[in-house]
């Protein structure tokens, strides 16, 4: 798993509890050991729910190992899931490196929520070994994964992702590389749309969240999500939607810029659309 941030170490976690050895990379070496944390602080909330026993926690944590070094992390991997930021440039970068080395049969994945395949894939020896797979935050809580189909992606490839993650415990949709793919594309809609209401004065950010929770069973409003996904994540995206739909349903409001040029960008935070 390529970024230890907080959907690479869900990742790592959800892989090391179905049965997998799973090698944890970053950068930087203290983000590595932030991630292992907060793994660990995950398996022993499980216990404490009695969700998991003592040996599964044992058993996941010992199958997990850091390494801040790139190609000694992808030396032998069937499977490498990138889960770094949001930055075209940043997974490009990314990829080349593993072109270079990882063996040519290992299945190599983006867990992009909205950038194009194709252009991560862009200059890649073997593009047909390269897929989508969109976790949910928190990785260890939420079934839905996105397994995206990329122009130059092998039939093969598609169905070993699905394959990992059903074997991960979770449930897969197999979509098509398009901007924002399906949930990113919804939900950042139905998130954007929320802000305006907020923005208008049609009502609160917590009954805004309780309209769709309530009215809707949504396990969570738009407006909390945001503030979990981050700010500035979802500026991101909006941004790139709108550029690349041409839409102006994705032209994100004023409110949304404001709070993240003024750092409120969310639980990370400590504020956003809510104080936490």
């Amino acid at each position: 798993v390529i970024g230890a941030g907080t959907m690479g170490h869900g990742i790592a976690q959800v892989a090391a509890q179905a049965g997998l050895e799973v090698v944890l990379y970053d950068l930087l070496p203290e983000a590595i050991e932030r991630g292992l944390g907060a793994i660990r602080a995950n398996l022993e909330g499980g216990v404490a729910r009695g969700k998991l026993t003592a040996e599964d926690r044992d058993a996941t944590v010992a199958r997990i190992r850091g390494e801040p070094d790139l190609e000694s992390a992808a030396s032998g991997a069937q499977l490498i899931i990138e889960a770094a930021p949001e930055r075209l440039d940043l997974k490009r970068e990314i990829f080349a490196a593993l072109d270079r080395s990882a063996a040519p049969s290992t299945l190599l994945a983006s867990n992009t929520s909205s950038l194009a395949i194709a252009k991560i894939a862009e200059g890649i020896s073997h593009p047909g070994r390269i897929v989508g797979m969109h976790f949910f935050n928190p990785v260890h809580l939420m079934a839905l994964v996105e397994v995206v189909r990329g122009p130059a992606s092998d039939e093969s490839s598609v169905q070993r992702a699905v394959e990992i993650a059903r074997a991960m415990g979770k449930e897969p949709i197999v979509v098509r590389d398009s901007p924002g793919f399906a949930s990113s594309r919804l939900g950042v809609a139905l998130g954007l749309e929320a802000m305006r209401m907020l923005e208008q004065g049609v009502a609160s950010a917590e009954d805004i969240d309780r309209a769709m929770t309530l009215g809707y069973r949504h396990p969570m409003g738009p407006l909390r999500l945001t503030d979990l996904v981050g700010l500035d994540v979802r500026l991101a995206i909006a941004e790139y939607l709108e550029r690349e739909l041409a839409s102006e349903v994705f032209r994100p409001p004023a409110i949304l810029r404001q709070l993240v040029a003024e750092g409120r960008v969310g639980k990370k935070a400590g504020r956003g659309f809510y104080d936490w």
